[in-house]
């Protein structure tokens, strides 16, 4: 029995040693591009709106009045590691509803007044396009981190409809975004990934993270699981709308 405590422990200390980390080495991927698509449900906590932000509009809540979710969404990244330490990742994020639920009174909104109990139609629209820059930080044998930059353009709309009218608000706009990425090998096949968009400051925020384990099924190719949050908006004079959404994600992923 000593003899068998004896091999556990000396297991335990390779495996948290820096010496432990053999036991985890990764092949050394000379890929230059990855291709990768995650698909999910999505629900959302929190989706407020005022628009205008002032006494011509009425805030509401979409989530009280079309619920929660679940809802389809996906999103698709290609990155090219142009060598070593630098690389490019492009993300094409699509997000988009349109439900039906009755207000419990009067709302006005972007210059028309909806009455209450009466079916009404709302679409939200998130699109997001990204390019982001990314610089390997650090490169271990169980540890890989990135830091760069996103720039990101938001494709967003809200609309409401009610017999015969209609309102929206669209916005087409650039946002700057910092950008950390790590990965950590809990075996040679078994990773955690943590991956952040953020912006904070100003009349608003946006934060996009995504907690994932990946498992290699060969050098090339990888399915993940995970749980995805985007939380942010924007509170100036013509808009006031902050959202927060979860999504649950699995993922294949193709490096060539």
């Amino acid at each position: 029995m000593k003899k068998n405590h004896l091999i556990v422990a000396a297991l335990l200390v390779l495996l948290v040693s820096p010496a432990g980390d053999i036991l985890f080495a990764r092949e050394k991927n000379d890929s230059r591009f990855d291709l990768e698509l995650e698909l999910g449900p999505v629900w959302q906590s929190r989706n407020d709106v005022q628009i205008p932000n002032s006494t011509d509009g009425t805030r509401f809540s979409l989530v009280d009045l079309v619920g929660e979710g679940p809802y389809p969404a996906g999103r698709l990244y290609f990155s090219w590691n142009i060598n070593r330490r630098h690389g490019l990742r492009l993300l094409l994020a699509p997000l988009m509803y349109t439900e039906q639920g009755e207000f419990p009174g009067q709302v006005k909104f972007a210059g028309e007044t909806f009455a209450p109990s009466v079916t009404t139609d709302a679409t939200y629209k998130f699109n997001s396009w990204r390019l982001s820059y990314r610089y390997l930080l650090f490169d271990r044998s169980r540890w890989r981190g990135w830091i760069g930059f996103t720039a990101k353009i938001r494709d967003a709309k809200i609309e409401l409809a009610q017999k015969g009218k209609s309102a929206k608000e669209t916005d087409i706009g650039f946002v700057p975004l910092l950008h950390l990425s790590f990965d950590y090998g809990l075996t040679s096949r078994w990773f955690f990934a943590f991956d952040l968009d953020a912006l904070a400051g100003g009349p608003g925020r946006a934060e996009d993270l995504s907690l994932k384990l990946r498992y290699e099924l060969s050098e090339k190719l990888s399915l993940s699981a995970g749980y995805r949050t985007i939380e942010g908006g924007a509170d100036v004079d013509r808009v006031y709308n902050f959202a927060w959404i979860h999504f649950a994600t699995a993922s294949i992923r193709y490096q060539f």
